[in-house]
């Protein structure tokens, strides 16, 4: 499995806006090494705020920022700015519409398999879906996060785009269209089952539909990398096709992706669904792809859920 960092990807793209616009600001609560910032660091040092380990002051920081019109990006540990600042949030940079884009990464069990529980954020989605006008943005890879961070860059008002652990699964070999608020079909073998998939997941998600393919179980994979504006239109279409919808999210099952869709079909297309992520439970610490797998998030039971539903 070929991997890149999305880390990486998310610090040369910042580089790259700030050179074509001086009032782009990156903003790190003792998280230049986690974010491989030390480059931007050295290159702009007038604009590159450290403020340790801080982040209800770093989110502050970066309101304050953004009503002077300056384009401030926050990035830490998912779960330190959704949870630890999550007032700050939700007060001083969504109430007020600013453009803040806040950078979460660890995002999900398998991106904090080094680290441990504590640094296991599988609750940031959740939680920022109930904050009103937070565009959430969950790329694949790094390619998708370059587009990601830059697509941020033209929304005027609150972004989360939230990335991996550095050590990233490589889904899209060549870059396709990344808009804010479109899903996109990856691949449409046909419509025995539907899968709606997100961030690293989507690489397994893509190996089993292909494994399931050899085997005559046809599936539609679609990349939902936009939490919100969800893109209701091609779920309602993609869904309308199929008895049988999945969702794959590394994420509780509550509150996430698996929410989002259920709450569009139960409205528009009433059908029944699997949600697949994890199970509502604090998780055990251990290596990424392991912990995934012990989570029933392993290629094989993608598979072995696909078929159980055909039956």
């Amino acid at each position: 499995m070929k991997q890149e960092s999305t880390r990486l990807a998310v610090s040369n793209t910042l580089m790259e806006l700030a050179e074509q616009d001086p009032k782009t600001v990156f903003i790190s609560t003792d998280s230049l090494l986690v974010i491989k910032g030390q480059e931007f660091k050295q290159k702009f040092p007038e604009r590159c705020l450290e403020l340790g380990i801080a982040e209800q002051n770093g989110v502050d920081v970066a309101a304050g920022l953004a009503a002077t019109g300056m384009k401030p990006y926050l990035a830490t540990y998912a779960g330190f700015i959704t949870m630890r600042a999550c007032e700050q949030v939700r007060t001083f940079v969504a109430y007020p519409e600013l453009p803040v884009t806040l950078i979460g990464a660890n995002g999900g069990i398998g991106a904090g398999g080094r680290e441990g529980v504590t640094h296991q954020f599988f609750e940031d989605i959740g939680i920022l879906r109930t904050i009103p006008g937070v565009t959430i943005l969950v790329p694949a890879d790094a390619q998708q996060t370059i587009q990601a961070v830059r697509a941020a860059s033209e929304i005027n008002g609150p972004v989360y785009i939230r990335i991996g652990s550095g050590r990233d699964p490589v889904v899209y070999e060549e870059p396709v269209p990344f808009e804010v608020g479109k899903a996109h079909i990856v691949v449409s073998y046909g419509f025995d089952t539907v899968i709606y998939a997100y961030g690293s997941l989507l690489y397994r998600a893509l190996r089993a539909a292909e494994q399931l393919h050899n085997e005559n179980i046809n599936i539609t994979v679609v990349d939902v990398h936009t939490i919100r504006p969800l893109d209701t239109k091609t779920i309602l279409e993609t869904a309308e096709k199929t008895s049988s919808i999945i969702t794959l999210e590394d994420h509780n099952i509550n509150g996430g992706l698996g929410s989002a869709v259920c709450e569009v079909l139960s409205e528009h297309a009433p059908n029944r669904i699997l949600r697949l992520g994890v199970p509502d439970c604090f998780t055990r610490s251990g290596k990424s792809e392991e912990l995934l797998d012990y989570y029933g998030l392993s290629i094989d039971s993608i598979k072995q859920h696909v078929k159980d539903r055909l039956l």
